[in-house]
């Protein structure tokens, strides 16, 4: 028989109990109980699917959700507790580091120690700051570090902007909430600020800054094409495509469909497609059996499965 192919799963998340002081994800409470686990109930589950390796990050809104003062002190604390947790598990879990974008100088300093004394694989950033996307050049200290330290930033969503919910979405909140999350909201918003982000020029000043987005890359590879077409008169050296595939990553997570990532693998290659979960939003089992009959040959299986993550992350 076979060998089974080793599953590192790299959206998974969990939520900080001082952190959930000041703002939760709005999950069920069985989704709450396992975001709060990371012994016992998560490595069953894990075991349970055949999943064998989690990096870890903090749910939304994160540190993206309190102001400086706040911040800055408290994502030193999350970041030495989910340490704590690692260190429990070595052999199942690494670590995506919360950072205080509110303070951006404060939080390249903490994406350095993070990465430099606790061993983290780099950081999760959810939604925006204050209203503010990401792209904007207050934030740009984050991302000289993270080139520095060769560690990538995954870009997580959020709830849509206020204003974006009363022009776009309110008709619909009340019978169909998931609009404002994974059914639409989550993808335009962090889509919008995955372009933004080729349009800042930050990568023209950080030609090695790495970003992953997950969930099949909040749909951009799909446009990638008329993304490129439509920037093609005020993108002339490098096309908007160019730069993405340069500087991107996706991840699957929550989106196990054949189609969306053959299309992917088609845009940007199988060496970009990362495998997630997106635990415990989704579940672990769908994610794992939904590998066993991927339409890809043994390489590329294994790039997507595991490979991929170690090289990207120094697993």
């Amino acid at each position: 028989m076979a060998t089974k192919p080793t599953i590192i799963a790299l959206e998974e998340h969990y939520l900080d109990p001082e952190v959930k002081q000041h703002g939760s994800p709005g999950a069920a409470p069985e989704i709450v109980r396992r975001l709060d686990d990371l012994d016992a109930l998560r490595l069953r589950e894990m075991d349970e699917a055949g999943i064998d390796f989690q990096v870890l990050s903090h749910s939304i809104p994160g540190l993206q959700g309190v102001d400086a003062a706040t911040g800055v002190p408290l994502a030193r604390r999350v970041n030495d507790r989910l340490h704590e947790a690692v260190q429990r598990h070595p052999d199942r879990f690494a670590a995506f580091a919360a950072l205080p974008t509110a303070d951006p100088r404060a939080a390249a300093d903490e994406l350095e120690r993070a990465v430099g004394r606790l061993g983290f694989k780099g950081a999760m950033i959810n939604g925006m700051t204050a209203g503010v996307f990401h792209d904007d050049e207050r934030f740009w200290p984050i991302y000289e570090r993270a080139q520095a330290l060769d560690v990538p930033i995954y870009i997580h969503p959020a709830l849509p902007h206020p204003t974006v919910i009363e022009a776009y979405y309110k008709d619909y909140v009340q019978k169909h909430p998931g609009i404002l999350r994974a059914a639409w909201g989550f993808t335009v918003e962090t889509a919008t600020q995955g372009i933004r982000f080729v349009l800042s020029g930050v990568f023209d000043v950080y030609p090695a800054l790495k970003i992953i987005l997950g969930h099949m890359g909040e749909g951009l590879p799909f446009y990638l094409w008329r993304i490129s077409h439509g920037l093609r008169g005020t993108m002339s050296e490098k096309s908007f495509r160019d730069i993405f595939c340069e500087h991107f990553w996706i991840t699957t997570s929550g989106f196990f469909s054949d189609p969306a990532l053959l299309c992917c693998m088609m845009e940007i290659g199988i060496d970009r497609i990362l495998f997630s979960v997106d635990y415990p939003f989704a579940e672990n089992l769908p994610g794992a059996e939904w590998t066993k009959t991927l339409p890809l040959g043994n390489e590329d299986k294994e790039k997507l499965l595991n490979g991929n993550a170690r090289r990207l992350l120094k697993l």
